[in-house]
């Protein structure tokens, strides 16, 4: 007779022990982007309203771009080493929005966006307050909203965009115009954003009026 208990412990002592991906390498990026917004808001804000400097232009366009590169690593490592899990999934979009709305934010305090040019920030920040809150109804129906290629082109030129900005005066100093192409780019994205935020919403739309 097969002692199916002493078989199960020993299934269970040779099977490979599975690590905690809480502390995984991808979400260590995840949690470095995170970690980087204060740090980007505050080299902004000493540069502006401290009167720190402009050199600290170049170091929150580093710290932006060192967050950049971890967000395609992030995701990429976690799918390629199976580290995969709740928290990265959750906090990986959230990081992403917090890093262009901080910047967006800052560069409206100081003055390196203005005008006209703040409706662009306003459109691309209410669009991905729209779709943050449409993605989360959607999921509690179990329906999946897929990222589109436009929407990933919106996301591209969104990131250049605010990184022109970022370095901005201190970049107009070397290339005059810097700014200029900044906000164009800006510009641009806020096209982008209007498209592809009408086209989550309509792709929702039909599930809110169901659900209705």
């Amino acid at each position: 007779m097969v002692d199916v208990t002493s078989s199960r412990t020993a299934a269970v002592e040779s099977s490979p022990v599975k690590r905690g991906h809480a502390f995984a390498l991808p979400n260590l990026l995840t949690y470095g982007r995170c970690a980087a917004v204060p740090l980007l808001a505050a080299c902004l804000f000493w540069a502006d309203i401290l009167a720190g400097g402009i050199w600290l232009r170049w170091i929150a366009l580093g710290l932006y771009l060192a967050a950049a590169i971890t967000d395609f690593f992030d995701g990429y490592l976690a799918r390629a080493w199976s580290q995969q899990s709740a928290i990265g999934r959750m906090l990986d979009p959230i990081a992403d929005k917090l890093l262009v709305s901080t910047s967006l934010l800052m560069l409206a305090s100081d003055g390196t966006i203005r005008g006209w040019s703040l409706w662009a920030g306003i459109v691309i920040l209410c669009r991905e307050i729209l779709v943050s809150g449409l993605r989360e109804f959607l999921a509690e129906v179990r329906v999946s909203v897929p990222v589109t290629q436009l929407a990933k082109w919106k996301t591209a030129t969104q990131l250049v965009a605010v990184g022109v900005l970022l370095a901005g005066p201190a970049a107009d100093l070397i290339l005059p115009g810097t700014t200029l192409v900044g906000i164009v780019l800006l510009w641009i994205a806020a096209l982008l954003t209007l498209y592809t935020g009408w086209d989550y919403f309509r792709a929702g739309a039909r599930h809110l009026i169901e659900e209705g």
